[in-house]
């Protein structure tokens, strides 16, 4: 009966039935993914030019930058209130254009196209912060696995919506943007309801209990990552198929609450072993007591007396004096009292965190790393095309399931090596950055399978970044002010991708007005290495070096 044992506070249901919410809001924010299953509706509906087009894909991307205002809800706000907000922000945002989309409404005018798709976009990031700061506060003790399922998730969730839709609805653009508006609006009223803070683990028990539970995690969402890559092998399956397809994936999806069920069961087991326990105490207690009588009390002495009352004023004397000379030297030790600064692991505001190397180093190491991968993911079909192959989707796909793997091991391997060895999370970071830099080499050379291995290194490093450094910041700053401190550290990501971005756009229009251009056929530089070389004047991977030896110092 060893799991009578088990404390309150490590499988208290409402705790992980709050982070199973979590992980539902996670698996439903990566609709900013998915502008590409819906954007030739839209194109075609405005009269839209790919450069109108790719704006609009951009004022997607600009709504992550009014992230700060989530980050600042998230110190003042409580979880609800700011998963209310996002919730309705997306309702709005991705109901608009399914007006639109579904022709229920006239096409609506360029700029209010823009400011429908930043409000859309602006949402998850609501969402995000909300799910994040939560459950980080909540397991404290195990920040690396929280933010590797979390992300993962996030990673996995444009092919849950792609694979759904597709399965469901045939891909038909309106009904995947009703999905985009009411699903996450109803998953987000589920949050709202079940996550909360909690007190986190207060001993070591309970924090080995906490990583065995979130191993269980780990294993349900490989399952749901493999699922899927299987299913998007299958070619034109049937609508039979389709449909079971999809009842499995739910059910795989709805699968954790078997953790929260567990915890509920175990709970309830252990008041009732306590009631029990009470009650045989109290059986075995006598049912007489011998009471003294009044005659006995008045008995007493009146000598004896006397000495305690002496000695309770004696008492009472000196513990004047305690408080006395405790108020003293408060007062002096107030006037010498010099406010310090917080040191690297104590709580710091934004503008402290600002002030130190240690943020910018990481801002800096995140902009490299995340940044240029982010980019090259975003271009992996473009760069598919340029390599001579006419079907990229698989590439794409990769980058995306090795994204996921990256991420789910990252942070479940860092967590255990820090509190094994003491291994800071910045090495991890570093490591990865190395291996990034390798991976896009392989791409620009363009030797036969070097984008399949490109691909994949590229998808695993981009993963471990991502999920690594937002522990790694709470880690350095604290949990008070972590919900902006993040959102300041993913606002550098538009600001580096979309230069790269458009310069990627003008180098594919200018492929394609000169197909037979000898270096085309001979090296086919990825669309980031070219913009480097032909408009700065230096190689990408400088940069990437760069981010990977600010990553080392940090």
């Amino acid at each position: 009966m060893g799991y009578l044992r088990t404390s309150s506070t490590s499988l208290e249901p409402t705790k992980w039935l709050g982070f199973v919410t979590a992980v539902w809001v996670q698996a439903i924010s990566g609709n900013n993914y998915t502008f590409s299953n819906y954007s030739d509706a839209l194109k075609t509906l405005m009269s839209l030019t790919q450069l109108e087009l790719n704006n609009l894909s951009v004022a997607k991307d600009v709504g992550k930058a009014f992230g700060l205002l989530a980050g600042l809800a998230s110190d003042r706000l409580p979880t609800p209130v700011i998963l209310l907000i996002g919730s309705i922000e997306g309702l709005i945002g991705y109901g608009a254009q399914w007006l639109v989309v579904s022709k229920r409404i006239q096409p609506l005018s360029y700029w209010k196209m823009c400011i429908f798709l930043c409000l859309g976009g602006n949402s998850t990031t609501w969402m995000n912060t909300a799910v994040l700061v939560t459950c980080i506060r909540n397991f404290r003790s195990n920040r690396g696995p929280v933010s590797g399922i979390l992300k993962g998730y996030v990673g996995l969730s444009t092919a849950i919506f792609t694979d759904l839709c597709a399965a469901l609805f045939g891909d038909d653009p309106a009904k995947f943007l009703a999905m985009l508006a009411l699903i996450p609006f109803a998953v987000c009223l589920t949050a709202i309801v079940f996550l909360r803070e909690t007190p986190p683990a207060a001993t070591v028990e309970e924090e080995k209990e906490e990583s065995k539970y979130f191993n269980l995690f780990n294993v349900v969402a490989v399952i749901v990552a493999v699922y899927l890559l299987a299913y998007s092998f299958i070619p034109n399956p049937s609508h039979a198929l389709s449909s079971v397809f999809s009842v499995i994936l739910l059910v795989l999806l709805a699968s954790p609450l078997a953790v929260p069920v567990y915890a509920f069961i175990n709970s309830w087991n252990l008041n009732r072993f306590k009631n029990h326990a009470d009650v045989e105490r109290q059986i075995q207690e006598p049912l007489l007591r011998e009471e003294k009588t009044q005659e006995e009390i008045q008995e007493k002495p009146a000598e004896e007396a006397a000495p305690a009352v002496v000695e309770r004023t004696q008492a009472a004397e000196e513990e004047k004096a305690v408080v006395e000379r405790t108020q003293a030297a408060e007062e002096e030790k107030a006037v010498v009292v010099v406010k310090r600064r917080p040191v690297i692991g104590e709580d710091h505001t934004i503008l402290e965190a600002m002030s130190t190397i240690d943020f910018w180093i990481l801002f800096l190491s995140f902009l490299c790393g995340v940044g240029t991968g982010l980019a090259v993911m975003n271009n992996m079909g473009q760069i598919g095309l340029a390599l001579g192959y006419a079907d990229v989707s698989l590439f794409v796909s990769m980058t995306s399931i090795w994204g996921f793997f990256g991420r789910i091991i990252s942070g479940t391997v860092s967590e255990h090596y820090i509190k094994k060895a003491g291994t800071p999370r910045p090495l991890w970071n570093a490591a990865s950055q190395i291996l990034m830099a390798v991976g896009y080499i392989l791409m620009a050379v363009a030797l036969p399978g070097s984008l399949y291995i490109g691909s994949i290194v590229v998808g695993v490093c981009y993963g471990v970044r991502v999920a690594v450094s937002v522990p790694t910041a709470s880690e350095l700053f604290g949990l008070k002010y972590f919900g902006l401190i993040y959102n300041i550290l993913i606002l550098n990501l538009p600001s580096w991708f979309l230069p790269l971005f458009w310069s990627a756009c003008r180098i594919f229009i200018r492929r394609r007005s000169y197909p037979n251009t000898r270096r085309w056929q001979h090296l086919c530089w990825c669309p980031l290495l070219q913009k480097c070389v032909h408009y700065h004047g230096h190689c990408l991977c400088h940069r990437v070096w760069f981010g990977c030896a600010i990553g080392n110092q940090n």
